[in-house]
């Protein structure tokens, strides 16, 4: 079974230390906590972040994190003016390479 977190949210400001803190948060829940794939996408002001995961345990292990909750509270104060977050089960996925 897969997982996909959804991250949408308005930016209201993406400084250095978004940009350092993102790098760094990636890395980790890539190499700490089995996260499988991350992409995100920043355009007119609007982010969207997707992170595949496992297991459902792995999700709410990275959410807890104290440098991650850190992060979601400076979020809260200085980068975003609104965000969402969705936890959705991978039913069916598919690609091809043309």
């Amino acid at each position: 079974m897969r997982f996909v977190v959804i991250f949408k949210a308005k930016v209201n400001v993406l400084d250095d230390q978004y940009i350092q803190t993102a790098q760094a948060l990636r890395a980790k829940a890539l190499n700490q906590f089995n996260c499988t794939k991350f992409e995100s996408i920043s355009e007119n002001g609007f982010e969207v972040a997707l992170s595949y995961w496992n297991s459902l345990e792995d999700i709410q292990a990275w959410h807890l994190d104290a440098e991650h909750q850190s992060a979601q509270q400076y979020g809260k104060k200085q980068w975003y003016s609104h965000f969402s977050v969705e936890i959705c089960e991978i039913h069916r996925s598919y690609e091809a390479n043309l």
